[in-house]
């Protein structure tokens, strides 16, 4: 299981087939918040570390993350 920090702010989740499913815009006790669908704005906020969960963000615990680079958050194949 990975380990979520404040430091994956800003970082793309992605699926085990290599989609982008978003932008992760707020870790929050392990939990990383992820905005499916931001606009240019919200990108540009959240690449930056400087988003904020909003009430659409998907929900992705540590625990069916895979692995967590430098630019991404891998989330494991058997979603």
């Amino acid at each position: 299981m990975a380990t979520l920090s404040e430091e994956d702010e800003g970082k793309f989740l992605m699926d085990g087939e290599g989609e982008q499913l978003g932008i992760v815009s707020e870790v929050r006790s392990g939990t990383a918040y992820v905005d499916p669908d931001p606009n240019l704005g919200e990108a540009w906020l959240e690449v930056f570390g400087w988003g904020s969960a909003d009430d659409d963000d998907l929900t992705v615990p540590a625990s069916v993350v895979d692995t967590v680079t430098d630019k991404e958050i891998r989330v494991n194949k058997d979603l």
